[in-house]
């Protein structure tokens, strides 16, 4: 199973562009700072990870605020066939 759920904040965010076959698209920036526990220690987990919204969602993410926190549902996949860079596809998000 490929699922992520994230708490971030949008850092970067391109406006709307459209595929070839006419999908709009969104690419953005999203940031994550958070407190986890592992091995009984308390560590500090800091991540920035690029992120695209497709589809239906991408005009609702466009109209979000820059800057804004949001919990976001998705999962990862490769940027591109032969990329080994990892991007996190949002299928919803909402406000914290």
């Amino acid at each position: 199973m490929n699922q992520l759920r994230v708490i971030a904040l949008i850092t970067e965010r391109d406006s709307v562009r459209y595929t070839p076959a006419g999908l709009p698209i969104v690419n953005a920036v999203l940031q994550h700072s958070s407190q986890q526990m592992e091995a009984g220690i308390a560590r500090l987990a800091e991540f920035e990870i690029p992120a695209i919204a497709a589809g239906d969602i991408s005009k609702r993410f466009s109209e979000a605020t820059l800057g804004g926190i949001y919990e976001f549902t998705g999962f990862l996949a490769k940027k591109n066939r032969n990329s080994r860079t990892l991007v996190f596809h949002i299928i919803d998000f909402r406000t914290v």
